[in-house]
């Protein structure tokens, strides 16, 4: 498919402003809206480009995403605090949401509680044809109606199952996922909040953020165990021995807010904390993508065992946005502590090969 101009400022300035007006005068009886706003983020990073081309999607793909979303809110919220009671937190003005009723349904049937190992049990396609049609049928129906019309901004329907993100969309989406998943995952917490039927399963907890959206302790547990096994008991970033180490997202979790297995690194508490949200320098990335390619399959391994996502590829595509996106802002990358150095055209050249 040939290039097309990316959107000039006046359309990118357009964009935010109908996000803006999806969230204010929008109509959300469910989080679905929410979710779906996150899955084309997220599938704009991984498989869009640094143009204005449209971006041919499948419902199953977004309906894949939805399932990783939800599965664990699918599950009982409620740890004995103050004034709450166990339950599963109620995702919709009316009934409870379709996509969390079936997730429910189909974990009580299967042994084991992962995603991963679901995802390879013949029963998921079912599933996952469950939440498809839901996408279907209600978010991707009503999500670009507003202030009382319609305005298709975002995608359009190009034929059963599948949508199109229309041109210059998924270049926004990239070039502004930290906000967009910033306004939807605050904007779903207090669609949550603010239903009275969840009150008492909330009571006074203040870690639904983490609930909602963040990897288990146990699982990150289990991938710091694997990677101190598979890497040995040294920091990635300054190769001293660890004693305690902390469990890292390489691309910072703030600019790509999603566990993948292949993105995580042991780092020394006090090298995590310096690097904080700042990419790492080249020669972190440059032995970070060699990492990659040999040890993908052990690191997968690691992964599924600890319930994450697996996908190098896919990793390596963010990393890719990620250094991209920084060099065009004219951003900088963490070497060590207090050291930064520029994000130049010698991090493009690490992806070239």
């Amino acid at each position: 498919m040939p290039q097309l101009p990316s959107p000039s400022a006046e359309e990118q300035l357009r964009f935010l402003s109908n996000i803006q007006r999806v969230f204010a005068e929008g109509d959300f009886t469910a989080t679905y809206k929410y979710a779906l706003l996150i899955a084309f983020a997220d599938l704009a990073v991984e498989l869009g480009g640094d143009d204005g081309r449209e971006l041919a999607l499948s419902t199953r793909q977004i309906g894949e995403r939805f399932i990783q979303m939800y599965w664990r809110q699918a599950l009982p919220y409620g740890k004995g605090l103050l004034d709450s009671s166990l339950g599963v937190l109620v995702q919709n003005n009316g009934v409870q949401a379709a996509v969390i009723s079936a997730i429910a349904a189909f974990r009580a049937t299967q042994c084991g509680g992962t995603y991963h190992f679901a995802r390879n049990l013949p029963e998921f396609q079912i599933l996952l044809a469950k939440v498809a049609q839901t996408v279907s049928a209600q978010p991707l129906n009503y999500l670009q109606n507003f202030g009382g019309t319609t305005n298709d901004f975002l995608y359009e329907r190009v034929g059963p199952g599948k949508v199109r993100l229309k041109p210059g969309v998924a270049y926004c989406l990239r070039r502004f996922h930290p906000l967009v998943q910033q306004l939807a995952r605050s904007h779903w917490i207090g669609h949550i909040k603010a239903n009275p039927r969840n009150h008492i399963i909330l009571g006074e907890a203040d870690d639904l953020e983490n609930f909602l959206f963040a990897t288990s302790r146990q699982s990150l547990l289990m991938m710091a165990d694997g990677l101190r096994k598979l890497d040995g008991p040294s920091c990635f970033y300054c190769a001293a021995r660890l004693t305690a180490g902390d469990v890292d997202h390489f691309v910072p979790f703030s600019q790509y807010p999603r566990d993948l297995a292949h993105n995580f690194v042991l780092a020394h508490p006090s090298c995590n904390r310096s690097k904080s949200a700042t990419l790492a320098a080249r020669p972190h990335l440059e032995r970070w993508l060699e990492r990659l390619e040999l040890r993908r399959d052990a690191i997968g391994e690691i992964g599924q065992f600890a319930g994450l996502v697996v996908d190098a590829q896919v990793s390596r595509q963010i990393a890719a946005w990620g250094y991209t996106s920084a060099k065009a802002s004219g951003g900088s990358a963490w070497l060590a502590a207090a050291r930064y150095e520029p994000v130049d055209e010698g991090y493009s050249a690490c992806f070239a090969t």
